[in-house]
């Protein structure tokens, strides 16, 4: 599953503006993986394809990232304009994530060489659908303009913009229950 998100952030945008380079990139990112979206392996939100071409890790109400281990690796390994900019997205974030109960999907990917073929159709449909047996909220940040079709086939809708400095936009996004 982390292999499979590491193939499949190595063309997102915001993923590759903190870490631009293959020597920058590649280190790092099995610890991010575990960082933004580890928990969803404990608490049952991890998600993948019978054959893990996809992958998606959600985290349910109360489940978090691992905050402190990610402010780390971004000092530690990003470049240097996501540093400069990293508080702000952050503070961003914060303003449009949910504080009511809810799912978050900080992470989700199919390896390129499978994109195109429903794989993440079939992971966002599975896991709306314990969102909708939950009567609850899914909520994600989405980084790359590609996916927001997808998205918004399942019934998210964006909530604003978020951006600063150099970095690309992230939209935020919400679909509440059916």
């Amino acid at each position: 599953a982390i292999a499979t998100t590491l193939l499949a952030l190595a063309t997102d945008p915001v993923t590759r503006w903190t870490w631009p380079g293959a020597r920058q990139y590649l280190p790092p990112m099995r610890t991010f993986v575990r960082a933004f979206g580890g928990n969803a392996f404990e608490h049952g939100g991890a998600h993948c394809t019978h054959d893990y071409t996809g992958v998606a890790l959600w985290l349910p109400p109360g489940g978090d990232a691992d905050s402190e281990r990610l402010d780390d690796l971004m000092e530690g390994t990003a470049s240097p304009s996501a540093r400069e900019a990293g508080s702000a997205i952050f503070e961003q974030m914060a303003k449009y994530h949910p504080q009511d109960p809810h799912w978050y999907l900080p992470l989700i990917g199919v390896d390129p060489a499978h994109q195109g073929k429903g794989h993440g159709d079939a992971l966002m449909a599975y896991a709306l659908d314990r969102c909708d047996r939950d009567g609850l909220p899914a909520y994600l940040e989405s980084t790359n303009p590609r996916n927001i079709s997808l998205y918004l086939r399942h019934g998210f809708e964006p909530l604003g913009s978020i951006q600063a400095s150099s970095s690309p936009e992230l939209i935020p996004m919400v679909r509440h229950p059916r």
